[in-house]
């Protein structure tokens, strides 16, 4: 199987401003200058983590999506962020899967963050997926999931070999935040990209950003440095990861 070729923008978010937001992405993505299969963007990168659902929220024929669809398809790559969707009265924190072709799919998060009132505001999604790039087999997570490890359980039978979080995740809570990226890549004998905002927000809310890509072995592969806007496209080795999983199979001995 070939490699993965992935890009991850750790960036500053301009606080519900989803022209400005969309701008700065196209930028980023724009100033992308090497060949990507997969692009992978902050939680809510449109507007921050913000509540103000019925202000904000965009429907899957929205500008968002066509924003999607137009740099997947200049980048002939995949794109990846969640934005605040209404689907028939709801609210969804909902990460779009956006390929070159213009076929998406996508995950509403489930694990809502209660403390941040998010469960009061959106609807929690029940059901994951699995998308895959370039014959990989990937699982896209939000957040909050990553405090949840059932929910994020790979398995014998269908695999997947990359794990994504994309997160606004505080700089308070780095630690648990380091900590379980690397669990969760460890656990699950995959890659795990964590993507994770920078900056300040308008509730006096400080990211670090500490966004990273980890191998099966558990080990920061990537380079990007915390507190700082940075793009990093590196890639990913998938016999390195098979030849692990091979003379280490811990998921044939899994629960």
């Amino acid at each position: 199987m070939k490699n993965l070729i992935t890009t991850i923008i750790q960036s500053d978010l301009h606080w519900e401003n989803k022209d400005a937001n969309r701008q700065m992405f196209s930028d980023k993505i724009d100033a992308i200058k090497e060949p990507t299969h997969l692009i992978v963007l902050p939680e809510m990168f449109t507007t921050g983590f913000s509540m103000n659902t019925t202000l904000l929220a965009e429907t899957m024929d929205g500008t968002t999506i066509a924003w999607m669809k137009q740099k997947a398809k200049e980048k002939n790559c995949v794109i990846t962020g969640s934005f605040i969707c209404e689907e028939n009265g709801h609210y969804y924190n909902r990460l779009v899967w956006m390929q070159a072709d213009g076929t998406h799919s996508h995950y509403d998060k489930k694990h809502l963050f209660s403390m941040g009132d998010e469960n009061n505001h959106y609807s929690a999604g029940n059901k994951r997926i699995q998308v895959t790039v370039n014959e990989w087999k990937i699982c896209p997570l939000i957040c909050y999931d990553l405090r949840f490890p059932v929910w994020a359980r790979n398995t014998r039978n269908n695999p997947y070999d990359l794990l994504i979080y994309i997160a606004s995740w505080p700089e308070r809570r780095n630690y648990p935040w380091k900590t379980l990226l690397t669990a969760r890549a460890i656990e699950n004998q995959s890659y795990v990209i964590g993507v994770n905002r920078v900056g300040t927000d308008v509730h006096d809310v400080y990211y670090s950003g500490d966004s990273a890509v980890i191998n099966a072995k558990g080990e920061i592969i990537s380079h990007i440095k915390p507190h700082e806007e940075t793009t990093e496209t590196l890639e990913l080795n998938f016999e390195d990861l098979n030849e692990f999983r091979k003379t280490f199979p811990v998921l044939n001995d899994a629960d």
